[in-house]
């Protein structure tokens, strides 16, 4: 009796199908697995046979064989329970799959029920493409499985229910495709922060334009609660932005099944002490890191200096080519990683050089060796650079409320809206991401443009990056300010975001 059954695989950010070859025969009772299983997928064995007979029917007493194929490729994961019983009562003509084309896929309990998995979106969006038309898969996946169009979807609650669905003796229902409810808003907002203009104004140019942004100053200053306030101002996700996201959260077990779509640009705000495998990703399973989970929003570094050198150096392909690639010996994968990154830290060891009240201790010498753990390079990847200074008290106890977040993404997202139609459906969506065929048709100078960025150039010692950069902050300042050119001021305030020194000369 050989009976194959559809199923479903995950190899890094993308879905592939399995088949599922299961052949019963004589001889003495067996149960193997083959096809490169991983050990959960052996520990399939007890789960289904277990299932099996707690759910009304019977284990044959023979010989069987289950091949997942293509057998050369590793397979991991509880996905493949569901598919493995499903084949075995199929072949003992328990039930019949169904006529149009299906597939299978979800994690079994001892007594029969459907435990939900990771990684079901790609997956789905893998079995749309190869023209399966029909997805039975645990109920707590069916929300985000409905993502992928043109895929009906079945919720399984137990394996009795999807028998008794096979078998023709009760039907069960799609699920219906989930859409979002409105936002909640339940974000941090700019109108609690007192004073701090400067950084409000670089935040939002730099949210604008999906720029790097550097926050340097004392403790207390209000560095992370301006970088905290930043999801506020973000720009809307696109509908292909969101699914990029999800399926990144999707397999590393992240997404709510009462909410599958992630709707808001992602925070990550890891730990100083997080290794450079824990931003970039890896494992034995080669999972996406912090860069990644970052996709598409933002990857807040606070106090930078104090993150191993070895971590900080990963960001720097990633920062430059908007994807990471993880080899390790049991494979190469890549994962996207186009984030903004926002640091945040203190002038010096004890935080208060350059402090008028001259409370800093810390010799020049000191300074210069706290600055020098960020290497020239990855400051060279940040675009903006603006100093927070301490609040003065009147700024402190004045009664003006400042001005809310609603009204910094109404500007933000205006902005961003004249970048997309510049740039038209394509892979850049904002002014960060221009390659040199953009940075010449959108970024042209007029003279006088063209002379002050020639001084700063030479007077600020700016590499070729740098000048890039200052380029499409420029950009950016302009398509807040609405105009179709670059002009002198938009040039002078993105030169100023690179006025900062790291060699302890100033603060």
């Amino acid at each position: 009796m050989l009976c194959s059954v559809r199923s479903l695989g995950l190899t890094g950010l993308n879905g592939y199908e399995v088949q599922v070859e299961c052949y019963i025969s004589n001889g003495l009772p067996g149960f193997d697995v083959v096809g490169l299983p991983d050990a959960a997928v052996k520990e399939a064995r007890d789960r289904v046979r277990a299932a099996v007979k707690n759910c009304g029917f019977r284990f044959p007493v023979s010989r069987i064989t289950l091949n997942l194929a293509p057998a050369g490729t590793k397979k991991s994961g509880t996905i493949y329970d569901l598919p493995i019983l499903l084949g075995i009562l199929a072949a003992t003509d328990c039930v019949k799959l169904p006529s149009e084309p299906s597939a299978f896929l979800g994690e079994l309990s001892l007594e029969g029920g459907l435990r939900p998995v990771e990684g079901v979106l790609p997956m789905a969006m893998a079995a749309r493409d190869a023209g399966i038309k029909a997805l039975y898969l645990p109920a707590a996946n069916a929300a985000e499985a409905t993502l992928a169009d043109g895929l009906t979807v079945y919720p399984v609650e137990t394996v009795r229910q999807l028998a008794a669905h096979l078998r023709g003796e009760q039907r069960m229902e799609p699920a219906p495709v989930w859409t979002p409810a409105p936002s909640a808003g339940t974000h941090l907002d700019y109108a609690d922060v007192k004073g701090q203009q400067g950084g409000k104004r670089a935040l939002e140019v730099a949210a604008a334009g999906g720029h790097n942004i550097l926050l340097v100053g004392p403790p207390g200053s209000g560095k992370s609660m301006l970088a905290k306030r930043l999801p506020s101002i973000l720009p809307d996700m696109t509908r292909t932005e969101s699914l990029e996201v999800t399926k990144i959260h999707s397999i590393l077990g992240l997404v709510q099944p009462e909410s599958p779509l992630v709707t808001e640009r992602p925070f990550r705000s890891p730990h100083h002490t997080i290794s450079p495998a824990g931003l970039s990703g890896g494992g034995t399973t080669l999972r996406p890191g912090e860069i990644s989970l970052a996709h598409r929003g933002v990857l807040f570094l606070d106090e930078l200096p104090e993150f191993r050198k070895d971590a900080l150096e990963v960001l720097r392909q990633p920062l430059e080519d908007g994807v990471v690639t993880i080899s390790r010996v049991s494979g190469t994968v890549s994962y996207p990683s186009e984030f903004m990154l926002v640091c945040a830290m203190n002038p010096c060891k004890c935080g208060w050089y350059g402090d008028p009240g001259g409370r800093c201790t810390c010799s020049r010498q000191s300074v210069r060796s706290y600055l020098s753990r960020i290497s020239g390079p990855l400051l060279d990847r940040i675009d903006i650079m603006v100093e927070i200074p301490a609040l003065p008290f009147t700024d402190l106890t004045g009664e003006e409320r400042a001005e809310p977040s609603a009204a910094i993404r109404q500007r933000v997202n205006d902005a961003r809206k004249r970048q997309q139609d510049r740039f038209g459906p394509g892979e850049h969506s904002c002014n960060a991401q221009m390659g040199p065929a953009e940075l010449r048709e959108f970024c042209r100078l007029d003279e006088a443009s063209a002379s002050l960025m020639q001084a700063a150039f030479e007077r600020l010692g700016l590499t070729a990056r740098s000048y890039d950069r200052i380029l499409k902050v420029a950009r950016t300042v302009a398509d807040l300010d609405g105009s179709e050119s670059i002009g002198p001021q938009h040039i002078a305030e993105a030169i100023r975001y690179r006025t900062f020194r790291f060699d302890g000369t100033q603060p």
